[in-house]
């Protein structure tokens, strides 16, 4: 199962909405397919303009690893030559942090990956969640 446009709008509409609930800062949010390939992004008004590359490096390690930002941090901390290793090997463009979120659909087969960023990268990924379940999808942090 792919992940539509349609499916990616409402990752990033609730997960907006989830962060105005919470009264997070300013959320950037990013749909990637399974390939790493951008399917939608949206800057909230007020995030900086920088964030497009901050939540397309979470998903993108996310979506190349098959890992989600929170065990990429866990490796980063471990392992610091991995991961660099790693960063150096997809051009710099891997952010290890949470918010970063694998998709996967209901066999468990990765479909593509998200990032937040503009909050805490713990309420990046609470955001996120919120989105991804509202679009019927299983998120892992």
């Amino acid at each position: 199962m792919a992940v539509t446009l349609r499916k990616a709008r409402t990752i990033i509409r609730k997960t907006l909405e989830k962060g105005r609930e919470l009264e997070l800062k300013p959320l950037s949010v990013v749909v990637l397919d399974a390939g790493g390939h951008v399917i939608a992004f949206e800057r909230e008004d007020g995030a900086a303009p920088g964030r497009f590359s901050i939540a397309h490096g979470k998903a993108y390690g996310s979506v190349m690893l098959g890992m989600a930002g929170t065990a990429q941090m866990q490796r980063a901390e471990g392992q610091a030559y991995f991961m660099a290793a790693v960063n150096g090997v997809y051009g710099g463009q891997v952010v290890p942090v949470p918010g970063g979120i694998l998709l996967r659909d209901r066999k468990g087969a990765v479909v593509g990956a998200i990032g937040v960023t503009g909050d805490t990268s713990d309420n990046d990924a609470v955001a996120g969640m919120a989105g991804i379940e509202a679009a019927g999808l299983i998120g892992e942090i």
